[in-house]
């Protein structure tokens, strides 16, 4: 086992992912490339860089078992410093495949009316960000509609568009696949078309 490279250039290339990432979320499904840095995998490069970029000391994480070894343990360890939860409620980053079932979504913390930001962060690594079901995403940050066809997960697709919880809670999620990223924000209405 051996520590990998992080990015080459930590502070510019952690800011540009910061700006974009935000962008994503800001502008639910614009599609967004991350700067070019390294994929642990079996993370793809835009995960690895969310986790770069957003992930520290106090924020705990969650890996699905497909995710995480110990090369991928050691470098976030070493990289962020974000420690693993110990409970799905301590959660503040999820990454799942595009294995995510019903019941790890439902674990997560969704935040609370006081404090809805403390809903978790769900990043899903997908095969394809194309040739899925038509999707309209409406809601802030999109003018009238958006159309996007991400190949989700069955459960995640359920979830986005039956939110159980009630506004302003939620699960705001990040979807990438090799060094693209897009978000549906829990802000956002999912339908299928």
């Amino acid at each position: 086992m051996s520590l990998l490279t992080g990015f080459e250039q930590p502070i510019d290339q952690s800011q540009h992912a910061f700006r974009l990432i935000l962008k994503a979320l800001s502008e639910p499904g614009h599609r967004v490339t991350l700067p070019g840095g390294p994929a642990w995998a079996p993370l793809n490069a835009a995960s690895t860089a969310a986790l770069l970029t957003l992930a520290d000391q106090e924020t705990p994480l969650q890996l699905c078992a497909a995710l995480k070894n110990e090369q991928v343990l050691t470098n976030i360890r070493f990289h962020s410093g974000a420690p693993l939860a110990a409970t799905a409620q301590e959660v503040c980053f999820a990454l799942f495949d595009g294995h995510v079932q019903a019941a790890d979504l439902q674990a997560l913390p969704h935040g609370t009316e006081i404090s809805p930001e403390f809903g978790a962060t769900v990043i899903v690594q997908l095969a394809e960000l194309e040739n899925g079901a038509a999707l309209r995403l409406t809601g802030p940050g999109i003018e009238s509609q958006r159309l996007i066809a991400p190949r989700l997960p069955p459960a995640l697709l359920d979830y986005l568009v039956n939110r159980p919880q009630r506004f302003p809670l939620g699960l705001d999620i990040l979807l990438t696949c090799g060094d693209r990223l897009l978000a549906i924000p829990r802000t956002t209405r999912v339908e299928v078309c």
